[in-house]
């Protein structure tokens, strides 16, 4: 890894993603190491003494230091790389409603995976575990249909694109999964249709959903 070169701890198809289509985006110069917290092995012991929650993305930048969370990463590479179009500049209107929803995925939406992924962390016996499954998912859901509410168009801010919409393009991929998308948000599932299709993130998309 070049000493000017961020690393990119990642693990294929999660929120990693996320931050891996923002570097594409920005131009910035970036060593992806997969690091998935799912498999033992060397990724993961090196994601685990960076990072003790053993959670991707996980950066270290160019000095040496480490970030972690997603929406912190991208804050700091739109200060880094204004041109990246990632968020809205301070005087734009759009600036409050992009802050908003940014820390509604992360703040709100994802914890729904957090807990529902793996809900033997957070609960004893089948029968709980299928239950926190279960409300986790309908809270997600109910989540996604309140943001198809406010979607834009092309973008989810409307004619300005945004981080906002990487998220969502790769989020469809994850539960209630694509179809779910399509028929219940489908001005979310048009948006991520678009991300996906930008020239830019086709090696991205294809390295982390094939």
């Amino acid at each position: 890894m070049a000493m000017d070169s961020y690393e990119l701890l990642a693990a294929k198809g999660c929120g990693s993603a996320i931050v891996e289509a923002a570097f594409a985006l920005a131009g910035a110069p970036v060593t992806v190491t997969e690091a998935s917290p799912y498999e033992e092995g060397p990724g993961k012991e090196r994601l685990r003494a960076l990072n003790p929650l053993l959670q991707v993305p996980t950066l270290v930048l160019p000095d040496g230091r480490v970030m972690t969370e997603s929406a912190a990463i991208i804050l700091h590479l739109a200060d880094r790389y204004p041109a990246s179009s990632l968020i809205p500049p301070p005087d734009a209107p759009e600036r409050p409603e992009f802050l908003r929803w940014l820390v509604f995925l992360v703040g709100a939406v994802y914890p729904t995976f957090t807990f529902g992924d793996v809900p033997a962390r957070y609960v004893t016996g089948k029968t709980a575990e299928d239950e926190l499954r279960r409300t986790s998912d309908e809270a997600r859901k109910a989540m996604y249909r309140q943001m198809e509410a406010v979607a834009g168009e092309p973008w989810f801010l409307g004619e300005r694109f945004s981080a906002i919409d990487l998220y969502l393009a790769a989020m469809v991929n994850w539960r209630p999964r694509r179809a779910w998308f399509t028929a219940e948000c489908p001005r979310l599932d048009a948006i991520a249709t678009r991300t996906q299709a930008l020239p830019a993130l086709a090696a991205v998309w294809a390295r982390n959903f094939d």
